[in-house]
């Protein structure tokens, strides 16, 4: 990508740069969800029994072990998605002139957030595994892949040419209360299985039959779940006034959701027996929001378009 082709002063590298840290930061935080979910299905949670540190250093060679080394990788992603945060922040506020106004808060809300999600790493240690205080630990988590989700998607249709953009305008009245209204309910479905899976009630049922309202709870709740997120794409592709981009993006979401469904009622039928099935249950839902987060990113970024100009094949090439 060439100088020009970047709509801020001087046609600055630094929103090129910051679009692809972002890029890395979304796929990094989903892998933070997904060994979170290894570490708790492989009793790793407490593997560490001190916080920040492991058994007193940065690497605890001598007492290394798959439920260790869980524990210990998971504070290392959450450590470096920190580090990296941090380096978003500053920048966007040092050179805040070159950067879409919006980008500076965003990224201080997602510094906010990754210090209070540290917060409650040490919580649940120091905790011994309190039930609300995991439950808290993995939504805010799930902010944190919404949120940099949206700022990677927003930030990149403002600062290329060279991605489709539309005007606000351009949109249904009903697109934003519907996207809010859907994200709404995963989260609450996300939150219900954080607080079933950190109270181990699907097992306590299908073992003791105690604790089973949170696992019916969350069995019906899978179905709103269903119909609010397969909304978006069904009405995206019936109603006019929808962007072509909204539109692929919004099938993402309705290609996963029968996994999802898919994924836990196979979970409960091997009675929670395969590790990898559970996990794969909570690495999906993190991959539902972190596209809800891309649709509220391109959704915001109509709100100030960059303008539409046809790419060379060179530019193509390079961007690539």
């Amino acid at each position: 990508m060439h100088a020009a082709d970047l709509p801020f002063p001087g046609g600055s590298w630094l929103p090129a740069a910051l679009d692809w840290l972002l890029a890395h930061l979304v796929v990094a935080l989903v892998a933070l969800v997904g060994i979170g979910g290894a570490t708790r299905v492989m009793q790793a949670g407490l593997a560490c029994p001190d916080w920040p540190l492991c058994y007193g250093s940065l690497l605890p060679g001598r007492q290394m072990n798959l439920q260790v080394f869980l524990e210990w990788f998971h504070r290392l992603d959450a450590f470096l998605v920190g580090i990296a945060l941090l380096v978003v922040a500053s920048l966007s506020f040092l050179r805040r002139a070159l950067l879409p106004r919006w980008l500076p808060w965003a990224a201080a809300a997602a510094l906010l957030l990754v210090a209070f999600q540290g917060g409650l790493g040490g919580l649940t240690v120091l905790g011994l595994l309190s039930a609300s205080t995991v439950t808290a630990h993995l939504v805010t988590a799930l902010l944190l892949v919404l949120l940099v989700s949206a700022m990677h998607q927003a930030l990149r249709r403002s600062s290329t040419r060279c991605l489709p953009s539309f005007s606000s305008a351009a949109l249904p009245f009903w697109w934003i209360p519907l996207l809010a209204l859907s994200s709404l309910v995963l989260f609450g479905q996300c939150a219900l299985g954080g607080a079933m899976a950190s109270r181990w009630a699907s097992s306590l049922c299908l073992q003791a039959g105690e604790g089973c309202r949170w696992l019916l709870t969350h069995r019906l709740g899978a179905w709103a779940a269903l119909a609010a997120l397969l909304l978006p794409a069904v009405l995206a592709h019936l109603l006019p006034g929808i962007p072509p981009v909204l539109r692929r993006f919004s099938l993402g979401p309705a290609f996963l959701v029968p996994l999802q469904v898919g994924l836990g009622v196979f979970t409960l039928r091997l009675q929670l027996q395969q590790p990898l099935v559970t996990v794969a249950h909570q690495l999906v839902a993190a991959l539902l929001v972190a596209l809800f987060g891309a649709l509220w990113g391109i959704t915001l970024a109509a709100r100030s378009p960059a303008p539409v100009v046809s790419c060379s094949p060179s530019l193509e090439m390079a961007h690539g």
